[in-house]
């Protein structure tokens, strides 16, 4: 009676099972657009969340750790494939891409076009392999030979496209580095009428210290960063094309049911691998940072070999180089390793374990019989089998460089962060903020508020100080408030100890530092000319020394000529240097042609060229001040030759304590104390000599 039960209970199992099935069978088709639209949703949801690795939460740490700001700035951001990322790209891909009809926009076009037509060629091309298989196998040589024809004919685009794609992919790069680099230089070397407000490339040198080495972000970072953008595209658009199409033929011919259940299994395995996965972009930032310091290294070695040649520090400067050397391969080494473990990894998830998943899933025609499928013969099975294989291979490889181009977008993440980096901090540093480690003092919070404050800068004829603190970028407080005032045609001469601000007034009215407090009256800076003592000379010809930063063009539409130029070099005494050197147009290496006096001779060239409103002096000749007031510039000069006194009107002499004179300077006068002064200095020395003799005399005569 029990098994009779437990037989009756079968078969109405078997019948609900047979009714469950032929209910199945009859909806299946509905059943199969349903699956097929919502794997096509799925793939594109997990690109847009990440790639099935994007980093849940990193965007709002990341983000905290922005808003600390200061308290972090000395340690390495993390850099990951999260919100922050995609933020940086967003705004770095409105520089690169300005437009829907930009140059850029139309080869992205051409791109995805050649993207998707390459993806046809490769299911056309799928479907050829398995006629060619099947007519083997049903010995058919008419038809093979047909089909190997049409293999050699699609050759021909298909080799076209993979070309072309290429091609693009070059050309995407060129123009994104092309049109990100404009950018960038225009803001680094804007000038006041521009973009920037002046001397970016100075300020963030000297007055921020967020970027050591600016000159590598701005030829390697960039170009690593639109060689990778370029890149990415195209290793994230045809895979992820690819899977679809792939996918969906496959679930035409296997059933959508199998790609569903494969699909879950990968998506297990790729958690696996999200969970792997070490932090390549943080190592690309972190590779980049340190080969920047190691290039600084060597810049800084080349910029002051005559100090350290005459000092011998050779070895200590090697020892410098090859620490930040060791540092850099140290890194490189440790990334190396978790590169080769994690490539094991890899490999073995998507080439093997997905490659078994494959294989069960071909195998379903098979060993299953599909509703709504004929029985077909065993060609037809061969050549189903061959297409579904290379489909699947397709399929998976196109996963697979999904997966392996999260590496490739997780260095994209740090190229991003290093550009994205170069980007803000011009734009602070533009506005007027800066951020600079302070002087170790008492007055530490005190000096940081005066850091904050911004003065009053004004255009005007004459030079003028209100209230003006001489401040260093560091908060190191020289002068706390200095006033002045100079009318135009009067000259300047600023004396005091080394380290007292002669060179801060400088860079102030040269418009180099800000202005933290009080009123700066002035001219604008471009009026402004810096004669140092060891004046900068440019790449180019003998003309170009003497105009800089003008070029030919500007000097002729100034109506000056060439012999102007001479009549210029002969005020300096120097007018045999054009024959000398062979020419006006002739282009050396100026500053290790040219002897010290020549190049001081060529900066007074180049004042006189120029005829501005003020110059600042570092470096002072007689005879060329004379020139200099009769052309009716105002001279600011730092120097303590009392032979330079009678050239100026006023004095401006620091203490070097913080306080300052500043007074008319009589030159007759303070050459009489001068002389008066040494004379007695001269007396002073002589006194112990003769209190020497005179104990001597007495010692004698006792």
């Amino acid at each position: 009676m029990a098994a009779f039960s437990t037989l009756r209970l079968s078969n109405e199992t078997n019948q609900k099972l047979a009714h469950l099935l032929k209910v199945y069978s009859s909806h299946r088709p509905l059943i199969q657009r349903i699956l097929n639209i919502s794997f096509v949703f799925y793939a594109l949801g997990t690109l847009c969340a990440g790639l099935f690795l994007g980093s849940p939460g990193g965007s709002s740490k990341s983000a905290s750790r922005r808003k600390k700001g200061g308290a972090d700035s000395g340690k390495s951001e993390r850099v990951a494939v999260d919100g922050v990322f995609f933020q940086r790209l967003k705004t770095i891909l409105k520089i690169v891409i300005p437009g829907l009809r930009s140059k850029e926009a139309l080869l992205l076009l051409m791109h995805s076009s050649l993207l998707v037509f390459r993806t046809a060629i490769s299911l056309y091309v799928a479907a050829l392999d398995g006629k060619i298989v099947a007519s083997l196998v049903r010995a058919q040589p008419l038809q093979f030979f047909w089909n190997i024809m049409r293999w050699l004919v699609v050759a021909i685009p298909a080799t076209w496209t993979n070309s072309w794609l290429t091609y693009i992919q070059n050309k995407l790069a060129i123009a994104y580095r092309t049109r990100l680099t404009r950018e960038v230089m225009d803001r680094y070397l804007g000038d006041e009428t521009g973009s920037a407000d002046g001397k970016i490339y100075y300020k963030l040198a000297n007055l921020d210290d967020r970027i050591k080495n600016a000159d590598q972000m701005i030829t390697h970072d960039i170009q690593r960063f639109s060689t990778h953008l370029a890149a990415i595209y195209s290793n994230l658009a045809k895979p992820v094309l690819d899977v679809i199409l792939y996918n969906y033929q496959l679930s035409q011919n296997v059933g959508a049911e199998g790609v569903f259940i494969l699909t879950f299994l990968v998506q297990g395995s790729a958690l696996l691998l999200r969970y792997m996965t070490p932090p390549f972009g943080m190592y690309t930032a972190l590779s980049a940072q340190m080969a920047g310091t190691l290039r600084h290294a060597h810049s800084r070695l080349v910029e002051f070999a005559e100090e350290i040649g005459f000092m011998k520090g050779e070895e200590t400067e090697k020892m410098l180089i090859e620490r930040e050397y060791a540092a850099l391969i140290e890194h490189e080494n440790t990334v190396l390793e978790r590169r080769w473990w994690f490539g094991c990894v890899e490999e073995g998830i998507i080439k093997w374990l997905w490659g078994s998943f494959g294989l069960v899933l071909c195998a379903i025609p098979a060993f299953v019989k599909i509703p709504g499928v004929a029985i077909i013969d065993l060609g037809g099975r061969t050549e189903g089998f061959v297409t579904n294989r290379r489909l699947l291979l397709s399929s998976s490889d196109a996963f697979g460089r999904v997966m392996y181009s999260y590496k490739d977008l997780s260095e994209l993440a740090g190229y991003t962060a290093r550009v994205s980096q170069l980007l803000d901090t011009m734009k602070d540093v533009q506005s007027g903020k800066f951020d600079k480690a302070l002087v170790n003092s008492a007055k530490k919070e005190e000096n940081a508020v005066i850091l904050q404050g911004r003065g009053q800068i004004v255009e005007s004829e004459d030079i003028r100080f209100e209230g003006v603190p001489i401040v260093t970028p560091n908060g190191d407080i020289l002068i706390r408030s200095l006033s002045f005032h100079i009318k135009r045609g009067q000259h300047l001469l600023i004396v005091g100890p080394n380290g007292c601000g002669k060179s801060s007034l400088f860079r102030i009215l040269g418009g180099l530092w800000p202005v933290y407090g009080g009123v700066v009256h002035k001219p604008v800076a471009s009026q402004f000319i810096l004669i140092p003592q060891r004046p900068y000379l440019s790449l180019g010809t003998l003309r170009d020394q003497v105009i800089y930063p003008h070029c030919k063009a500007d000097m002729e539409a100034r109506g000056i000529s060439d012999d102007d130029l001479l009549k210029i070099l002969a005020v300096v005494r120097m007018e045999s240097i054009v024959e000398r050197e062979g020419g006006w147009d002739v282009s050396k290496e100026w500053r290790e042609t040219l002897s010290g006096g020549d190049q001081q001779k060529i900066a007074w060239a180049r004042l006189f060229y120029h005829n501005p409103k003020a110059c600042l002096l570092h470096y002072v000749e007689g005879m060329m001040m004379d020139h200099a007031t009769e052309l009716g510039i105002t001279l600011l000069t730092v120097s303590h030759r009392p032979s330079l006194w009678k050239y100026h009107h006023l004095i401006l002499h620091y203490d070097g304590q913080g306080g300052y004179v500043f007074t008319k300077l009589d030159a007759e006068k303070r050459l009489a104390l001068q002389e008066e002064k040494q004379s007695l200095e001269t007396k002073l020395l002589e006194v112990p000599k003769m209190k020497a003799r005179l104990a001597e005399l007495k010692s004698l005569t006792t």
